[in-house]
């Protein structure tokens, strides 16, 4: 990474789904994403998990954040789907990483791809085995693939959490056969919602996303690691859920009304700014 004493302050953020800690975004000058400091030690970091609202880790549906989650992820598995088999039509190889409960890997089991996850987080990795037969290992299993095992790789939501940023893409890179496709879904902190919130919106969720992306920032990250983005799509469903949480962070209560509104607006502007909540990134291995 470039040297940090040139980094730029962006803005002041709270964790304010565990810790209550405040931190900083600042920018990196060689790619142009938001970094969080400080950044937790690889000892300290399982702590801000430790939450029972860690939605990505449960199944359960106890209040209208965690139903409007799952929801979204009933309608958001099959488009999902259309977008790995628009990449591969005979071997169909795939590794999800960061695969939290195995949803989209049990669908792509279902639809004859062979499927391969890791997941850290122990009962999410028990929870998405009883889906797919086992096929779920920790992180520390890895090193069992061998290169160019994998047609597509994904990470939906997970690269914003990697500690070794650069060393992790350029791992995926070596997994990937030759003219594989990864495909990382990420929040764009250039979206409305995020400007309209601030330091409030939900989807910075530091310190646990220790980077913050926008379009120009992935792209330059994966040419230096000889990768090329050849398409970006949005994630519509992102604006209402992440605007629905960051109003009661905003206000400390419920507010449906105001959090649809500005998802709505956000997802209208993006029509126009290509700058969406969370943006999918297809990316071609060279």
């Amino acid at each position: 990474m470039a040297n940090k004493n040139k980094q730029t302050l962006y803005l002041n953020v709270k964790d304010h789904s565990v810790s209550g800690e405040e931190f900083k975004l600042v920018e990196n000058p060689l790619f142009g994403f938001l970094e969080t400091h400080p950044k937790p030690s690889p000892e300290k970091l399982p702590e801000y998990y430790e939450s029972e609202d860690y939605i990505s880790h449960t199944d359960s549906k106890r209040n209208l954040f965690e139903k409007a989650y799952h929801l979204v992820r009933s309608f958001s598995l099959k488009s999902k789907l259309n977008l790995i088999n628009w990449f591969s039509e005979n071997e169909k190889t795939l590794l999800d990483f960061g695969c939290g409960t195995g949803d989209f890997l049990q669908t792509a089991q279902k639809n004859n791809w062979n499927v391969f996850g890791i997941e850290p987080n122990e009962q999410a990795r028990g929870i998405a085995n009883k889906k797919t037969n086992d096929a779920v290992f920790d992180i520390g299993q890895l090193i069992k693939f061998k290169e160019h095992s994998f047609d597509v790789i994904t990470l939906w939501h997970v690269l914003e959490h990697l500690p070794n940023l650069e060393e992790d893409i350029s791992v995926f890179k070596k997994l990937l056969k030759p003219k594989g496709v990864l495909i990382i879904a990420v929040p764009n902190y250039k979206s409305y919602d995020a400007k309209h919130y601030k330091n409030f919106w939900a989807a910075y969720d530091v310190p646990r996303h220790l980077w913050h992306f926008d379009r120009n920032s992935i792209s330059k990250l994966m040419q230096s690691i000889s990768f090329e983005v050849v398409k970006t799509k949005p994630m519509w469903f992102d604006a209402f859920y992440v605007s629905l949480l960051s109003e009661k962070y905003k206000t400390g209560k419920m507010n449906p009304i105001k959090g649809f509104y500005i998802g709505w607006l956000s997802n209208i502007k993006a029509l126009f700014t290509k700058e969406a909540s969370s943006l999918i990134y297809l990316i071609k291995n060279s």
